[in-house]
């Protein structure tokens, strides 16, 4: 009895599987990389941390051991005395904020207790900053 169309398209894609299947294996036996020399598979690493096949041929720079510092670097310790300008004071609010300089464009609030001299806006002014908890706050302020 002859075969259906479908049962010769299920043979015809099973042949076709077969045969993919016999190349593939082909394949892996010609590209086998195994056997290959154990120094193809080497990656040499340079002092700046760069891969490449072949031993590097220069020779490292001496680093002194001096020159390395170990652990934190150490805390400057900076004048606690800061100067600013009055930025803007409201008296009847009894608080105000300073602007210091060389910061960095951001203002310190303070509140009339610290004053130790009456001061005005844009009045030139020495202070400390304390942390607070919602940021920095001028404590002893005096007018310069």
């Amino acid at each position: 009895m002859a075969d259906s169309f479908s049962k010769k398209e299920k043979a015809k894609k099973k042949a076709q599987k077969l045969k993919e299947k016999s190349q593939r294996r082909e394949n892996r036996k010609s590209n086998n990389n195994k056997g290959k020399s154990i120094e193809s598979m080497f990656a040499y690493v340079d002092e700046n941390g760069h891969l490449h096949d072949t031993p590097p041929t220069e020779e490292r720079s001496e680093i002194n051991l001096e020159d390395i510092q170990l652990g934190a670097a150490p805390i400057i310790e900076e004048s606690p005395i800061k100067t600013g300008t009055v930025e803007k004071f409201i008296l009847e609010k009894g608080y105000g904020f300073i602007r210091e300089d060389g910061g960095m464009g951001e203002t310190i609030f303070f509140h009339t207790n610290d004053l130790l001299d009456l001061v005005k806006q844009q009045d030139r002014v020495t202070f400390e900053k304390e942390k607070s908890p919602k940021g920095y706050k001028a404590i002893e302020i005096r007018k310069q």
